[in-house]
């Protein structure tokens, strides 16, 4: 009979300590302490995630997928993902007792299993119930290759994340940001152990600075026994209803229906579900440029190796401060009848003069009735290009929202969100949160003075 594992046990402020092999010790193991742990902090009290870190090493580590008792690697790759879970989380943690143990655990059981800190990491368990009716995705795709479907019964439910892109472009970010920005050329949108998007911006009109994405790559990466590698890729007049390699699937795992595209509207609307990361992605062309919006779970957007190089980012970081454009000030600047444009030094595109004001307002309010950041947006790229297709693309965009954005209270919004020197932490926040967030931020710094 093989020893059970050892497991770690808190012990007051000292963190983790290392459990031995003597089965009278086993009572004490590290599973009732993780118990505890996410049981008796609730997690809205604080912006510290590491309860999350504690159910996803938990989850990866007991049961079913519990490492063998010699299976070192894996239980070192668990491990190696734990520390860097609660890395990322280190900002919002200080003075968290169940963090510090954490981190102390995580020390202890690397020292004991001699893991490197170095070395692949664990994916996470991937998780997303089938629809329901959709019998032939139960039968012929493993557990695996469905996101929630994988989930702990009394785990909570994921929480699931938007992100979208069009126009002159106007980004939102995972985090509700409402940026709009120059970014000519190809960026990164989403750079993760998964997915990679990518799109190339270029201008609308030549010599003007406004631009419009014109091409689109998505790359969904092989992935266990779900999918192969496969890339869509679209561009102006271009809107295919298949992988570059002609398939509609994942390939020819046993999991590939976790993965298809589908054609909503030839050659304007494609669809592509990712059951095996929980992602839905929805791409479109409006007029002659591309539109895209995802929807994705925060567990995936954060499943990233380098933490500290993913500054391009798009959808996670915003667009960098140099990229961004004040479309308010513009929009502000071109109010009303007989209002001056801005000056050539201004950071908005020239307008074109064939769009007056008046006219772009009326076209805009016929589409877009509230007047949030959406009908600004359509607004401003009335004015800067000239092209009426650009209403239709902020239309189809707020409409994706709605149908992707898990928080019904945030499809609207209001207040820009450029990232403004000494206000990127605040940005979007009306004066009294950001108070709120200040004196919040100065007792966790506090925390570790008085415990």
């Amino acid at each position: 009979m093989q020893p059970p594992r050892e497991r770690l046990v808190v012990t007051g402020r000292a963190g983790w300590m290392g459990m031995g092999r003597g089965a009278g010790r086993s009572a004490l193991g590290f599973w009732p302490t993780l118990a505890f742990l996410l049981c008796s902090f609730p997690a809205a009290a604080s912006p510290c995630k590491i309860l999350k870190c504690n159910s996803e090493f938990w989850s990866a580590t007991s049961g079913s997928h519990a490492p063998a008792a010699d299976d070192t690697p894996e239980f070192c790759a668990a491990l190696r993902t734990y520390a860097l879970c609660t890395r990322r989380t280190a900002r919002t943690c200080r003075g968290d007792l169940a963090y510090h143990s954490a981190v102390h655990g995580i020390e202890d059981l690397m020292s004991q299993h001699n893991c490197s800190r170095d070395g692949p990491t664990s994916q996470p368990r991937l998780r997303t119930l089938p629809p329901a009716g959709d019998s032939q995705e139960r039968s012929d795709s493993p557990e695996i290759c469905h996101y929630e479907k994988s989930f702990h019964k009394h785990a909570a439910a994921p929480n699931y994340t938007h992100c979208g892109l069009f126009g002159d472009p106007h980004l939102r970010t995972f985090t509700d940001r409402f940026q709009t920005c120059k970014v000519q050329g190809a960026w990164p949108l989403i750079d993760n152990n998964y997915l990679n998007v990518q799109v190339t911006n270029t201008p609308v009109l030549p010599g003007s600075a406004a631009t419009a994405t014109s091409k689109l790559t998505i790359i969904f990466k092989n992935f266990q026994e779900c999918v192969d590698q496969k890339v869509y890729q679209a561009e102006m007049d271009e809107l295919p209803g298949a992988f570059v390699d002609g398939s509609k699937n994942g390939g020819d795992k046993h999991g590939a229906n976790s993965l298809k595209i589908t054609e909503k509207v030839s050659g304007q609307h494609v669809e592509i579900q990712a059951k095996y990361i929980g992602t839905t992605i929805v791409v479109r062309q409006v007029g002659r440029y591309l539109t895209f919006a995802v929807r994705m779970p925060e567990e995936v957007v954060n499943a990233v190796e380098d933490w500290d190089s993913q500054g391009l980012y798009l959808c996670l970081r915003g667009c960098p401060l140099n990229q961004q454009i004040d479309f308010q000030a513009f929009h502000t600047n071109t109010e009303g009848p007989g209002a001056q444009r801005p000056a050539a030094a201004s950071p908005a595109p020239t307008a074109p003069e064939t769009f007056p004001y008046e006219t772009a307002v009326a076209k805009c309010k016929e589409k877009l009735p509230v007047e949030d950041l959406y009908y600004q947006a359509c607004v401003f790229d009335l004015l800067t290009t000239g092209d009426v297709n650009f209403t239709l693309a902020a239309y189809y965009a707020l409409e994706d929202v709605k149908m992707l954005h898990s928080n019904k209270d945030k499809l609207h919004l209001y207040e820009r969100t450029r990232d403004l020197p000494g206000r990127a932490a605040a940005a979007g926040l009306p004066p009294a949160p950001r108070l709120l967030l200040g004196a919040l931020v100065l007792l966790l710094a506090l925390l570790p003075v008085f415990c």
